[in-house]
């Protein structure tokens, strides 16, 4: 007899979103384990400064002492600046992570990171993303002001505790596509 699975409760989609500005970087994450290991990674690998991603690993390496006081697990984020993607009119680079629950507070994560911007928390609706979108489009990024080429945003939907992405310009566009 077959092993029964249960069907996965289904989460409401009017529910509490934290909308943030979308950085056009790379993604980067620090991994610290129970044991003090370090690991840096990026989107799809563990990265090293002899095998590296623009830089971060050797980054999270020179940072490494301070990066220990963002406590065990995974931390995710996005390198972004000089030389990656827009670039950002900056002349370095910087780490934004993504969790603005934990990261918001400036006091709470090192000083070497920063943390992405959030740009509207709330129920979610179409409506009101599109207000956050318009307002990127016409202000310019958050993240970088002065800067008038932003991607867009990131949503985390709450209850479905997961990632949704939208951009200003060719959002209905595959990636990948030519």
């Amino acid at each position: 007899m077959a092993e029964f699975t249960q069907f996965q409760k289904i989460p409401r989609l009017s529910r509490e979103v934290v909308v943030t500005e979308k950085i056009d970087g790379t993604n980067a994450c620090v991994y610290i384990g129970g044991d003090g290991e370090f690991l840096v990674g990026s989107r799809t690998r563990w990265i090293t400064p002899d095998s590296d991603n623009f830089g971060f690993a050797r980054w999270a390496y020179e940072h490494k002492d301070e990066l220990m006081g963002l406590g065990i697990g995974r931390h995710f984020g996005e390198w972004w600046g000089s030389g990656i993607q827009r670039g950002y009119g900056l002349k370095e680079k910087r780490w934004s992570l993504f969790n603005t629950s934990v990261w918001g507070d400036d006091t709470a994560r090192p000083a070497c990171c920063g943390v992405v911007p959030v740009l509207y928390r709330g129920p979610f609706t179409t409506e009101d993303v599109d207000v956050v979108l318009a307002s990127l489009a016409a202000n310019g990024s958050v993240a970088s002001p002065g800067f008038m080429k932003p991607e867009g945003v990131v949503l985390y939907h709450v209850a479905a505790a997961c990632y949704f992405k939208k951009t200003i310009e060719k959002d209905a566009e595959w990636k990948g596509k030519q």
